[in-house]
């Protein structure tokens, strides 16, 4: 019995979280992502001079952080891009409530993927942006031009916002050749509308998009929870040979000296 609560408590102890300074202390990197999602949320209740505020308050926030924080040329390109965006969207009076909206979410899923090693906001967009193609490929198939063309439309829209951040997430082979693939059908979507051959590439985009989420998605998992798992579990059974062994001993022991007695 005693052996039974010595795992137990082995087992609670590195199944529960230890606290760390860590814990206590956010990265410059995690305080400009809650600076970025605020803006958001501003945005969102329609309170843009907080929201352009707080965006300007990233900029500076940002040009402290990147002394202690490395980023490479393209993060830092990407970055710089979808905040001027954002703020540029923001002042601009005659631009409606989802136009600021989107180019302050890109903006935020961007600083989102810097600061995440896993479960980037972006793979979130999968459900509006699956959606918004598969309008756009029934309207091919039933040769529904007008349709076709706003469904397309849409369908840009949505990707434009998730755009930066893959291109921060993904081999950059991949995000290039997904981008080829989504300007040529842009380019030349008359031409895919009418031809059978060339309607393929809207098959072959949807397969790329699937892809897209569906390789993000297996890589969601805490790398630390697994070392966590594969920790206790190795302990576990160490723990339990160490018991078994003991048990084994103890029986041969009681053996021999029953064989000793007679």
């Amino acid at each position: 019995m005693k052996y039974m609560k010595a795992i137990f408590i082995i087992f609670l102890f590195f199944s529960i979280p230890q606290p760390s300074l860590a814990d206590h202390a956010p990265s410059p990197v995690n305080e400009l992502d809650d600076i970025a999602d605020q803006a958001l949320q501003l945005t969102k209740a329609g309170k843009y001079e907080e929201a352009k505020h707080l965006l300007n308050y990233f900029s500076e926030e940002f040009a402290a952080a990147s002394m202690h924080q490395s980023f490479s040329m393209d993060e830092l390109r990407i970055l710089t891009i979808s905040h001027n965006l954002a703020l540029e969207a923001i002042n601009q009076a005659d631009a409606g409530i989802e136009q600021k909206v989107n180019a302050v979410t890109k903006f935020r899923l961007v600083m989102d993927a810097l600061s995440s090693h896993y479960q980037p906001l972006w793979v979130e967009m999968e459900d509006p942006i699956m959606e918004a193609f598969k309008g756009v490929k029934t309207a091919a198939e039933n040769g529904n031009s007008e349709q076709y063309h706003s469904e397309l439309n849409m369908f840009l829209a949505k990707y434009n916002i998730i755009q930066p951040s893959i291109k921060l997430d993904i081999p950059v082979e991949q995000a290039q050749a997904l981008d080829a693939r989504i300007t040529y059908i842009d380019q030349y979507r008359q031409k895919i509308l009418e031809s059978t051959e060339a309607t393929a590439e809207l098959t072959n985009l949807q397969t790329d998009l699937e892809h897209l989420f569906e390789n993000k998605k297996e890589d969601e998992a805490d790398p630390s929870l697994w070392w966590v798992i594969i920790s206790t579990g190795s302990i576990i059974v160490s723990t339990l040979s160490y018991v078994g062994w003991r048990k084994y001993k103890g029986q041969r022991e009681s053996r021999e000296s029953e064989r000793q007695k007679n």
